[in-house]
């Protein structure tokens, strides 16, 4: 079951901001508004993130299409690195490019604990700080 995700969306926000970056959830996702909006925004005058949030306890997290799509639109807009924050039961924050994720035969995403794992990045390597290239 994906768990409503504000909570977890605040606990980035905070973890953005202790890293130096100004951040922000964008409470309008979702839904309330028929433009493209990520879960979260972040920046620090040199690099901008757009962020959609996935929180579970399970081992799967299933993404619908037009979340991606509208947030790949957000970022060709405004000038932001577009990435899905994952956060798994038990496991720190997860950062994955979207082309890393499998497409589901209904076109949609779906991202698998050990797939976050070994693709995911982790806070510092997606501000940029103590990047590590990541071998296939």
């Amino acid at each position: 079951m994906v768990k409503k995700g504000s909570k977890e969306e605040r606990d980035l926000v905070h973890i953005f901001w202790d890293k130096g970056f100004a951040a922000m959830r964008a409470p309008a996702s979702g839904g309330a508004t028929k433009k493209p909006l990520p879960d979260v925004l972040a920046g620090n005058s040199k690099k901008y993130l757009a962020i959609e949030v996935k929180t579970t306890t399970k081992e799967l997290i299933y993404v619908d299409s037009s979340q991606i799509d509208g947030l790949y639109k957000f970022c060709e807009i405004f000038g932001a690195e577009p990435y899905l924050g994952v956060k798994f039961k038990q496991t720190k924050w997860l950062f994955l490019n979207i082309e890393s994720m499998t497409k589901t035969k209904s076109k949609n995403y779906k991202v698998d604990k050990n797939l976050a794992l070994e693709k995911g990045l982790d806070i510092d390597e997606v501000i940029g700080r103590d990047r590590q290239i990541k071998f296939n």
